[in-house]
């Protein structure tokens, strides 16, 4: 039982999906974070995202999709700052851009066998090398984002904000906006973990993607988002480590954008379902986007 809370506890960290087959409910990227147009790289040029995330959990599933009877109250509030550098300089046909995302948590965790929380800055996120492409209506982007471990982590610990782990992440992402205002965007990504040396834990391999629906009405945008994630490896952990099996979940909900002048505006809401070996939740998002 003391196992099963330290893991329920540990379960997120903003770019840690609240997931209980991989270490501590790891998962190194946030699920759902992005929605519109994200395929679509703005021109050459410096810009700065900001997104502001709030998630809350009170239901631990099993690894059959079943409730756990566990008590314990997870409450989540962030902010990440991403900066992205677009060239250019053509490569393969597309423009050469770079981004680098810095995330701040605030975690507080309460379980039947403890309660902690702890703040700060969570694990770093690099990619020197994206490349895009633009083909109205098609937008496409590739690149591979690597997961710094600069987060704070103690193995000890019910809340931790860092993972102790390196992350590599290959994504893809396409977007078909026409001249109606229909916006489909979908983002594919693929993550391998390495071990966490502080405890000999590997994380299983996973697949997860984020997808969008929407229709523009002037500078207005609505539609539905959500992601799906589903860990494709089981863990390699040592005999004494808690797994509950390799962890799925969906998430679904409304998303509205504003264009005010230069500046765009997105808040959405995702609710997490059909999960097995995490815990269940709501998310919570609000994203600004600001050239400069």
């Amino acid at each position: 039982m003391k196992k099963v809370c330290l893991i329920a506890a540990s379960a997120f960290s903003l770019f840690i999906s609240p997931v209980m087959a991989t270490e501590g409910g790891g998962g190194a990227y946030p699920n759902g974070s992005e929605d519109f147009m994200t395929g679509a790289v703005p021109p050459p040029g410096d810009y700065v995202l900001t997104y502001g995330l709030y998630y809350k959990a009170d239901k631990l599933m099993d690894g059959n999709g079943n409730k756990m009877p566990i008590d314990f109250d997870l409450d989540v509030a962030g902010a990440i700052f991403r900066y992205i550098h677009v060239t250019k300089v053509e490569v393969a046909g597309g423009l050469w851009a770079q981004h680098l995302i810095v995330p701040v948590l605030n975690v507080d965790v309460t379980t039947p066998a403890d309660s902690d929380s702890k703040f700060g800055l969570s694990d770093i996120i690099v990619d020197p090398f994206l490349i895009s492409w633009h083909k109205p209506p098609f937008h496409w982007v590739v690149g591979m984002d690597t997961f710094i471990p600069v987060g704070s982590y103690d193995k000890n610990d019910v809340a931790n904000i860092g993972r102790d782990c390196w992350t590599f992440e290959p994504v893809a992402g396409v977007t078909y906006m026409d001249e109606h205002g229909i916006d489909l965007s979908l983002k594919v990504m693929y993550d391998f973990n390495t071990e966490n040396n502080d405890t000999g834990y590997h994380s299983g391999e996973e697949f997860h993607c984020d997808a969008a629906a929407g229709l523009a009405f002037g500078d207005w945008k609505a539609g539905i988002n959500g992601f799906v994630y589903k860990q494709t490896t089981p863990d390699s952990a040592p005999a004494d480590a808690m797994q509950l099996g390799e962890g799925r979940q969906f998430g679904l909900g409304p998303a509205v954008s504003y264009q005010l002048k230069s500046v765009s505006i997105v808040a959405k809401y995702q609710r997490e379902f059909a999960t097995e070996a995490r815990p269940e939740g709501d998310r919570f998002w609000l994203k600004l986007i600001v050239p400069f």
